[in-house]
């Protein structure tokens, strides 16, 4: 059986696309070049799905959610807030797996991001 080698995308749509690439760049620190292409760093990715009527994602209307590994959610959090970024107040800890917080990007995407254990 062939199988998928890993994740060779993510696509978004926006009103203004320029604008949330840029946000991406300047608040999360993803460097992808002018044709998107971004080289991340090994690791994790996890591949689950959630009940229909999940809150996880924030709003009902979206229907996935994009999770980004980081080294330090504390850290990653302070410089989203101190970009006036839309970001959760809470965070979740969960034994074995690690620390998530969450940010809203400008199109009203919700982002997780995941500092693994």
């Amino acid at each position: 059986m062939e199988r998928v080698q890993g994740i060779g995308g993510h696509f978004m749509r926006a009103a203004d696309p320029a604008a949330l690439g840029a946000w991406y760049r300047d608040c999360l620190g993803l460097d992808a070049d002018e044709h998107g292409l971004w080289r991340q760093e090994p690791g994790p990715t996890v591949f689950a799905t959630f009940e229909s009527g999940t809150d996880h994602f924030g709003s009902r209307t979206q229907q996935s959610m994009i999770n980004f590994r980081v080294r330090d959610l504390d850290a990653m959090l302070a410089q989203l807030r101190a970009k006036g970024a839309d970001v959760a107040a809470e965070t979740q800890d969960m034994a074995g797996v690690g620390r998530f917080g969450w940010v809203t990007d400008p199109e009203g995407n919700r982002v997780e991001l995941w500092q693994p254990a």
